[in-house]
């Protein structure tokens, strides 16, 4: 047995170098009110955005805290369908300081603003101090769509911020490519050393910072809807997904080793191809997207990119090194590879709005509408782990015709899946009782593994 493992665990370990992923949604926990955000604080917590105000805690087991991190309801502008609070970032000294940001539209003042804010986390780490918001920036919002609303912590320690246009259609202000405007555009600031009438540094090397022209906190532009970005944890490469306007959803991937400045071209161009070019500079100074998709023509209809990470886990190998992200109109999960080509998986239970990674790098998924987090798994090819084997037996095992499946503790399991070594998925089997008996006949003679769903638990299956 030991030693068909280690053969086993060889073949598998060279079809994922091998093998594209093939993504798949497991349900992780349930009973979110519109959730918009995932991010770690650096320990095993998962804290989630309700775009309604509140931040919730989901806690490894699926488990979320009766009590919310924090509160903001009150404050908030949730009214139009892209406003509300938006994003969350964690100091990268959180553990030491307990300061962490957030981008909201507030209501207070009866027009619309996007407020990006500091709190404090109070003595107890599972509730932040409600009474300890600072307000580091505040940008007026013409419309009530087009708001951005993501933040992440470069490597460098900056804040990095990103804004729509401003709203509306077609940017009819023409604000991205407006350097004395923050809409439309990827800020950084210095957090930690406020210049003189500021509650924040400007970095010394910004792109702008010598330009009157321009404002100095713009790091790039040329930006519709830049609804989430994030940075490679392995390389620092910058990603950002833009929210095309009429047929064009857009990737753009900037290396770390970018002086920023970019301009990504918005409402000059929808992705590759003209939008509204009057006025606008030499093409040549544009930068276009590394990969895009049209709303139509790719299978299901699609009309809004939700950005996410470059998978850097490794429970799933053949992940490794892969942009994922979804769309939120078909609800659909996809994969840009080194090659920067775009592959499709779902649709699942709702439009994606936000994928999140774990201290571990593992990653998943918010869906709003089912107010659920998923985990994000590949079937591509499965994990072979003879630990996993304590609670599920198939017998007899080798089998011919005929197989029996027991497990013990099977309520979360509702399916057995079986797949070859290709991490072909070849036969499926309701789990009804904790004692199943199946047929095999349609299966060549061969090794396969056997998946629960609902779990992380594999065997393996021999087949005479």
């Amino acid at each position: 047995m030991k030693i068909l493992s280690l053969i086993l665990l060889a073949f598998v370990t060279t079809l994922q170098a091998q093998n594209p992923p093939i993504i798949d949604l497991e349900l992780f926990a349930s009973g979110f009110d519109g959730p918009v955000e995932i991010k770690n604080a650096g320990d095993d917590r998962l804290f989630i955005v309700e775009q309604s105000g509140l931040i919730r805690i989901l806690n490894t087991d699926g488990s979320i805290n009766d009590e919310p991190f924090l509160d903001l309801t009150n404050v908030i502008n949730d009214a139009g369908f892209e406003e509300g609070l938006l994003g969350l970032a964690f100091h990268p000294d959180y553990a030491t300081n307990g300061l962490f940001y957030v981008n909201y539209i507030e209501t207070i003042s009866g027009s619309d603003n996007t407020v990006i804010s500091s709190f404090t986390v109070s003595d107890d780490a599972n509730i932040a101090d409600p009474d300890s918001q600072s307000t580091i920036l505040m940008v007026s919002q013409p419309f009530s769509n087009h708001n951005g609303g993501s933040l992440q912590f470069g490597t460098d320690g900056f804040l990095y911020i990103a804004l729509g246009d401003g709203g509306s259609g077609g940017d009819p202000g023409n604000r991205s490519q407006n350097l004395n405007l923050l809409l439309g555009k990827l800020l950084r600031i210095d957090i930690d050393n406020p210049n003189a009438g500021l509650n924040y540094g400007i970095p010394a090397d910004n792109p702008f910072v010598n330009d009157n022209a321009a404002r100095d906190e713009i790091w790039a532009y040329g930006l519709r809807n830049p609804w989430k970005f994030s940075f490679d944890s392995e390389n620092d490469d910058l990603w950002i997904a833009d929210v095309g306007q009429n047929e064009i959803e857009e990737i753009n991937r900037v290396s770390t080793a970018s002086i920023g400045g970019e301009n990504y071209g918005w409402r000059c161009f929808e992705g590759s191809e003209p939008f509204n070019t009057s006025g606008c500079p030499d093409n040549n100074t544009l930068t276009f997207p590394v990969a895009e998709y049209t709303h139509s023509g790719n299978g299901i209809f699609k009309c809004s990119i939700t950005g996410g990470y470059v998978y850097r886990g490794t429970e799933f190998p053949n992940m490794v090194g892969t942009y994922l992200f979804g769309d939120f109109c078909s609800a659909e999960m996809a994969t840009l590879n080194e090659d920067n080509e775009i592959t499709y998986f779902g649709p699942f239970d709702g439009g994606i709005a936000s994928l999140g990674v774990d201290l571990a790098g593992e990653m998943y998924v918010a869906i709003p509408d089912a107010g659920a987090i998923y985990n994000i798994i590949d079937t591509s090819v499965l994990s072979i782990d003879d630990n996993a084997f304590s609670s599920a037996s198939l017998f007899p095992n080798p089998a011919k015709n005929q197989v029996n499946f027991e497990y013990p503790a099977f309520t979360k399991a509702e399916q057995l899946n079986i797949y070859d070594l290709t991490g072909k998925l070849v036969q499926s089997e309701p789990i009804k009782s904790s004692s199943t008996n199946f047929s095999i006949t349609s299966l060549s003679s061969g090794v396969y593994i056997a998946r629960m769903t609902g779990t992380n638990q594999t065997l393996k299956l021999v087949v005479r």
